[in-house]
């Protein structure tokens, strides 16, 4: 799309501003069951109004959930595809050229199990950033948690955990996720 068309869509997304985020999160998961241009815009145009940043040519597939997006930002030419669950409560950061392939999970939270008189599940939860930089590529079914940075021009497999930082260059792979291979030597 050209910049005529994002400039008028993200002048849509200002207006759902002044509705209350909570119809707009709706009004978002409503619009995700289908990848019709007219929904593509649509979910970009919502997404503009609840992130906390967003970039042009960014592609959102069907079914992808996107939660705490208040503490989000995503940058140019971002695809994010089917199924995936991201969650920005911690803080989250998208750069550009960046494609999350199907079924990825993205979580800035954790539980912490420090008060041992209740139950885990009713613990505290920890908060922590995920930054992926520019030109990464992040394949299918990866989970990335809490306080990670996958470094720009990196990927990371399919079916990966990553707990750890990723460097720049970097092919990381494995359950966690290790460095396996320089991509430019």
């Amino acid at each position: 799309m050209n910049n005529k068309i994002y400039t008028l869509m993200k002048k849509f997304s200002k207006i759902l501003r002044f509705f209350p985020y909570r119809l707009r999160t709706s009004l978002y998961e409503i619009n995700t069951r289908t990848n019709f241009k007219i929904q593509l815009a649509i979910r970009y145009i919502i997404l503009a109004s609840i992130a906390k940043q967003i970039g042009n040519n960014v592609y959102i597939g069907k079914n992808v959930s996107l939660k705490n997006m208040k503490n989000t930002i995503i940058g140019d030419n971002v695809s994010i595809h089917d199924m995936c669950y991201i969650d920005g409560y911690g803080g989250l950061e998208i750069g550009d050229n960046v494609s999350i392939a199907h079924s990825s999970t993205l979580i800035t939270t954790n539980h912490t199990w420090n008060d041992t008189t209740i139950p885990i599940k009713y613990n505290e939860v920890s908060k922590g950033k995920i930054v992926i930089k520019d030109d990464v590529w992040i394949g299918c079914g990866v989970r990335v948690l809490s306080n990670v940075t996958i470094k720009q021009r990196s990927v990371v497999a399919a079916g990966s955990i990553v707990v750890k930082d990723l460097e720049s260059g970097w092919l990381g792979a494995g359950v966690p996720m290790k460095k396996i291979k320089k991509l430019e030597e």
